[in-house]
């Protein structure tokens, strides 16, 4: 997997080499990217060659997200799907003495005291996953500042904010952002974006070295990709 910075957007697209002359780029309906290069191109000219149709591509790959299948607009009632560290849980509506959400099972059990509405059940569940999502995240942050031993970083401050197109994010200042959304997806998954924005720290863009740093510390990191990105949750 290669890589190329357009604006503040990165664009990965797969590098396949073949008896041709000329480059053919390639934006398929699962929104990946390929660069059909010949065989004796360089990477450099061929990086060079994607930054000119970035435009073109981002454009394709807009064009085919309409199609992909959307997670249905939550009601917030009794016998919902809803997922928490990539398992399915049922969602229970049920009165208790207090505000409170439970699992038991395989159901994610909302317990209301007096306000069963939609918008009620829809704030107690977003504080329990984000109260979840505070706990589980800086454990694995934890966790992997053990990969990073050798490169001598302070642990990172985090927070926790929705963002519509990414699952995480390293600022110029070192502060990593997560989508509160990662809490629903496997812990493998969570670890994967972790460790891809504390790579940052190290090495702010995604050049080689960032990926070599990527596939030193979690070789497995494009299988968690993979599954991040077509999870629906």
């Amino acid at each position: 997997m290669e890589s190329i910075q357009y604006g503040t957007q990165a664009i990965h697209f797969h590098l396949k080499r073949v008896e041709r002359k000329t480059l053919g780029i390639e934006v398929h309906p699962d929104l990946s990217v390929w660069a059909i290069a010949p065989l004796d191109s360089k990477l450099n000219e061929i990086k060079e060659k994607m930054l000119k149709r970035s435009s073109w591509i981002i454009k394709q790959r807009n064009y085919f997200e309409q199609f992909l299948p959307r997670t249905p607009e939550r009601q917030y009632v009794s016998g919902e799907t809803h997922f928490y560290l990539g398992r399915r849980y049922i969602l229970r509506i049920r009165k208790g003495q207090i505000d409170q959400v439970k699992l038991k099972g395989s159901d994610l059990i909302v317990f209301y005291s007096k306000d069963k509405s939609c918008h009620h059940i829809k704030n107690l569940l977003a504080a329990w996953y984000y109260s979840h999502a505070q706990s589980k995240f800086d454990k694995k942050i934890n966790r992997a500042l053990d990969l990073f031993k050798p490169y001598k970083i302070a642990k990172p401050e985090f927070e926790i904010r929705r963002m519509k197109n990414r699952w995480g994010s390293c600022t110029t200042k070192g502060k990593i952002i997560l989508n509160p959304e990662l809490i629903k997806a496997p812990g493998p998954c969570i670890e994967y974006v972790i460790i891809h924005e504390m790579c940052h720290l190290i090495h702010p863009n995604h050049g080689k070295e960032f990926y070599n740093l990527q596939n030193k510390l979690n070789p497995n990191w494009n299988r968690w990709k993979s599954k991040l990105e077509s999870t629906l949750i």
